[in-house]
C-alpha cells in the first residue's frame, strides 16, 4: 500500500431521518487500483459514491481525496479536486439535446481555456479511446444503443484525464457482448490514464475480472474485503452466497462454458 491513499473514508456514518445507511464505515483506495464496491440493493453503495463526489455530506466521519479533507477545504481547493474526478452514471446521463460530440465536448468547454480546434481533437481522441469513430460524433443520444450510450458517457467522464474515475453500475442493462466491451475499457482506460477507479456494481463476474480489491457493504458496514481471489474462497456466509449466486442455502450457480473464476485466473496469469 502507498503511504497516502488516493481516497480514504474514516468512520463514515450516514443517516436519512430515522434510517441509518452507514455506520462507522472505513475504506481506502490506493493509486492505480480498480476497487469494487459490492453489496445488495439498498446497502448504501451509491450513497458512498455520491459522498466521495461531494454531492452528499455524511452525518459523521471524514472523507479525504488526494490527502485533502473534502468538507473542510476551501471552495477553490474543492473545485480543483472535482476537476480531477470523472463520473460514469448508471444510465449514462447524456444530455439528450446534444450530439455525441457536444456531450463529450461539454466538460472541455467548461474549462474556457481551449479553442474549438483543440476541443475537436480531444473529442475525437476520447471517442477513439472508447472504440468509437468520428462518424459517431454527429449522432444524438436517442440514436445510440445501450452499449454505445455507456461508451459515450465514458468518453465524457475521461475528457479531462481524471485521476479518479467513478462508475455507478456500469454493466447495468447491457447485453453480454457490450458488458465485456465496457469491462475491458474500464481496465484499459485506468491503465492508460494512470488513473484510479471505483466501481459500484451488482455484477460479481465482471467486477471480479478487473478489480484489484473489493469491498462488500452490508448492514451499513464493510462486511468483508480483499482481492477477488480471496473473496471467491471466503467462508463468510453472506460473501459466499453473493459471490456464488446462491439462494437460501448452498444452491450451486454455474455460468455457461468457462466460469468467471477460471476466466479470472486466466487473465491474471497473462
Amino acid at each position: 500500500m502507498s503511504a497516502m491513499p488516493v481516497v480514504e473514508l474514516q468512520g463514515i456514518s450516514t443517516r436519512f431521518g430515522q434510517t441509518l445507511v452507514h455506520r462507522d464505515l472505513n475504506l481506502r483506495v490506493d493509486q492505480g487500483q480498480i476497487v469494487g464496491l459490492l453489496g445488495e440493493s439498498g446497502s448504501g453503495k451509491t450513497t458512498l459514491l455520491r459522498e466521495m463526489l461531494g454531492l452528499w455530506k455524511p452525518s459523521a466521519g471524514r472523507i479525504r481525496l488526494f490527502g485533502f479533507d473534502l468538507h473542510t477545504t476551501g471552495i477553490d481547493e474543492q473545485r480543483a479536486i472535482h476537476r480531477r474526478l470523472g463520473m460514469l452514471f448508471q444510465h449514462g446521463a447524456l444530455f439528450s439535446a446534444l450530439s455525441v460530440f457536444d456531450n463529450i465536448a461539454f466538460p472541455l468547454r467548461e474549462l474556457k481555456c481551449l479553442d474549438e480546434d483543440w476541443i475537436r481533437r480531444l473529442v475525437l481522441l476520447k471517442l477513439d479511446m472508447v472504440e468509437m469513430t468520428p462518424a459517431h460524433s454527429s449522432l444524438m443520444p436517442a440514436e445510440l444503443s445501450g452499449g454505445m450510450v455507456k461508451r459515450v458517457a465514458l468518453a465524457r467522464a475521461v475528457a479531462l484525464d481524471p485521476n479518479i474515475i467513478m462508475y455507478d453500475e456500469p454493466f447495468a442493462g447491457l447485453d453480454p457482448i457490450s458488458m465485456g466491451v465496457i469491462c475491458d475499457l474500464i481496465r484499459s482506460l485506468n491503465d492508460a490514464l494512470g488513473a484510479t477507479s471505483i466501481i459500484v456494481s451488482h455484477d460479481v463476474k465482471e467486477t471480479f475480472l478487473i478489480a484489484d480489491y473489493v469491498y462488500f457493504v452490508a448492514d451499513g458496514e464493510v462486511a468483508a474485503e480483499g482481492t477477488p481471489q480471496d473473496l471467491m474462497q471466503s467462508t463468510l456466509p453472506f460473501v459466499h452466497q453473493f459471490v456464488h449466486g446462491e439462494k437460501d442455502g448452498p444452491v450451486p450457480f454455474h455460468y455457461p462454458a468457462l466460469s468467471y473464476q477460471d476466466e479470472l485466473l486466466k487473465r491474471t496469469s497473462l
